[in-house]
């Protein structure tokens, strides 16, 4: 047989271990970047329909974690970096969102280099497709020691592929994967279907530590602005008062912003 004038794939080296070196390995316990509901290396959907203020929550978790305070009744264990990578949003709508937030949330001065954004109007090109492996090696130079990876939201960040085919998700779900495998929470912002369910394929939910959803109460008027129920409907790991649902409403104080929680009635 001739020899291939083309040199062989290099294979990946995986390792295998047995069941008493695993059980003898000192692997660090796992902890949380928000706890509960966002464990270290967790990868977290939130989703709810359009309108209800589900970017104000993103905002509001990647500054809580990025300053090491506190969301609802969640509380960021330390100040970690993020990476909050926004799809659609004018710049001015952020900064304006972002600064009533910091305000009403009063964050540490540690927050404003933790936090850093990526926007679309502030970019001499269009957004990367973080569905193909060309959009996630754009994002490559800025995860370097980032801990925390936001994606507002999947519809404009994931635009290969249809919804609701899971062949569409594959090459996400495998870049989701490596990032947890090196160290990184990722929380995925996306929109609720017609059904109320995340919209699209139910594989995206398969990997995930935390599904988040939040919808509207039953008495609900437009004026009221962000309020709205917190659900969590995938809770690995989590389990009594911790995964119990609650309402949370966004409240405006002069130029601050910042949110009231309570329990739901039965």
């Amino acid at each position: 047989m001739l020899d291939s004038p083309f040199p062989a794939p290099q294979l990946p080296e995986l390792v295998a271990v047995c069941l008493g070196t695993l059980l003898t390995m000192p692997i660090p316990e796992r902890g949380f970047v928000l706890d509960p509901v966002i464990p270290t290396q967790g990868l977290v959907m939130l989703y709810a329909p359009r309108g209800i203020g589900k970017t104000f929550v993103a905002l509001s978790i990647a500054i809580a974690i990025a300053s090491g305070g506190r969301v609802f009744n969640w509380l960021a264990t330390a100040s970690r970096k993020v990476l909050y990578i926004d799809g659609e949003m004018p710049a001015i709508s952020m900064k304006e969102r972002l600064e009533s937030l910091a305000t009403g949330m009063a964050v540490p001065p540690c927050a404003l280099e933790n936090l850093v954004l990526i926007t679309p109007d502030l970019q001499p090109c269009p957004m990367p497709d973080l569905s193909t492996e060309l959009g996630q090696a754009t994002i490559e130079p800025f995860l370097a020691g980032v801990d925390v990876v936001v994606l507002d939201n999947l519809a404009t960040l994931c635009r290969t592929g249809k919804e609701n085919e899971s062949h569409s998700w594959v090459s996400m779900q495998a870049w989701l994967l490596d990032l947890r495998r090196r160290g990184l929470a990722v929380i995925l912002v996306h929109h609720a279907g017609k059904s109320g369910d995340q919209r699209g394929t139910s594989a995206r939910e398969d990997i995930m530590d935390t599904v988040i959803s939040l919808k509207r109460p039953r008495e609900y008027k437009m004026a009221e602005g962000a309020r709205f129920e917190v659900h969590l409907t995938k809770a690995r790991g989590i389990t009594g008062e911790d995964a119990k649902s609650f309402e949370a409403s966004l409240e405006t104080e002069r130029n601050a912003l910042f949110w009231q929680v309570k329990e739901l009635e039965d």
